[in-house]
């Protein structure tokens, strides 16, 4: 009778074993992945963690596994695994993927937006309904809208006027800023905002460009001499929004599509309030580490967008198909 009873009791574990090893084998495991710190409060980074709790929560058999810093994808290669349905969901710079879709370079061209009120104008314009076109084409889905303001900061000094910039070697995110900065001057160098520490502590960088978040998470604050805050002449907006392979996204069923899109939400509306504070908490973060804090005058953001539009606007107009006609329809939105 024991032994009978020891037997009952092993089937019976055995039995529940299979049942949870069942339930596992039906959870669905998705792959996240950005170059952002994680852990350190970056926004972008919260963005995806908060989707990820969400989703959790809701108990819809789905798992979203975050792979921040880099540590998955390397930061040009997260739009390529997305389309392929490699990679599930990413916040993504969409610019990078400008190579593959030069239309992608209106997201961050100079002085086209102003404000992150008209950013969140923008993302329900004409202007973003043809760039999102694009992103579904490509593969992709935008489940959460993201723009990031940011600054100029060098090594050297501060970056005001065009001339400021001559001879300096700088880092710009994409194509457009590239053209305006070497119109004005400076020598150009591409690389991901995760590698512009290094780039600047090995003398290969003297200057860059990137978003105020990316200027505090990444500690730019150690490297550099002067910042340039975005202030009220502001020049660089960049969209940033959480992208997720369409084919991953079509696999799902609909209560996970529901769960993800109900967590990117609450994702973009966290995002919204808290970037607001960004630009404050840069400056008093690279304040407090004793850089010189400036900001350009109208004189110097008209003589910028002067160049802008014989640079980055002209060649945007002539070499992306449809672009005069996009760039108008983002300048449009009042």
């Amino acid at each position: 009778m024991k032994t009978f009873a020891n037997i009952l009791r092993l089937a019976t574990a055995l039995a529940a074993g299979c049942l949870i090893a069942g339930a596992a084998q039906a959870q669905t495991v998705l792959k996240a992945s950005h170059q952002f710190p994680g852990g350190k409060g970056d926004p972008r980074d919260e963005m995806v963690q908060i989707i990820a709790k969400e989703v959790a929560a809701a108990n819809v058999g789905l798992e979203i596994q975050v792979y921040p810093g880099a540590s998955l994808y390397k930061p040009n290669e997260q739009w390529n695994a997305m389309t392929r349905g490699l990679l599930a969901m990413s916040s993504f710079p969409l610019d990078y993927a400008s190579g593959r879709h030069p239309v992608f370079s209106a997201t961050l061209m100079p002085g086209l937006v102003g404000s992150l009120d008209r950013a969140e104008r923008l993302n329900d314009s004409e202007f973003m309904d043809e760039i999102k076109k694009v992103i579904e084409e490509a593969g992709v889905v935008v489940i959460a809208d993201a723009w990031l303001s940011g600054a100029f900061a060098s090594t050297k000094g501060c970056i005001t006027a065009p001339e400021t910039v001559k001879g300096q070697v700088i880092r710009a995110a994409g194509p457009a800023f590239e053209e305006m900065l070497a119109s004005a001057g400076a020598s150009i160098t591409s690389m991901p905002s995760s590698e512009i520490y290094t780039g600047m502590q090995t003398g290969v960088l003297d200057a860059t460009n990137t978003s105020s978040a990316s200027f505090v998470s990444y500690r730019l604050y150690e490297q550099v001499k002067c910042l340039t805050a975005p202030g009220e002449n502001a020049l660089w907006f960049m969209y940033e929004p959480i992208l997720m392979s369409k084919q991953v996204f079509d696999g799902l069923t609909p209560e996970q599509q529901k769960a993800v899109l109900a967590g990117a939400e609450k994702a973009e509306a966290y995002f919204n309030e808290e970037i607001k504070k960004g630009d404050q908490i840069m400056v008093d973060t690279f304040k407090r580490a004793g850089v010189e804090v400036v900001e350009m005058s109208k004189a110097d953001y008209d003589a910028w967008l002067a160049i802008a539009k014989e640079s980055s606007y002209k060649n945007f107009a002539e070499k992306v198909e449809g672009g005069e006609e996009l760039i108008q329809k983002a300048l449009a939105v009042k």
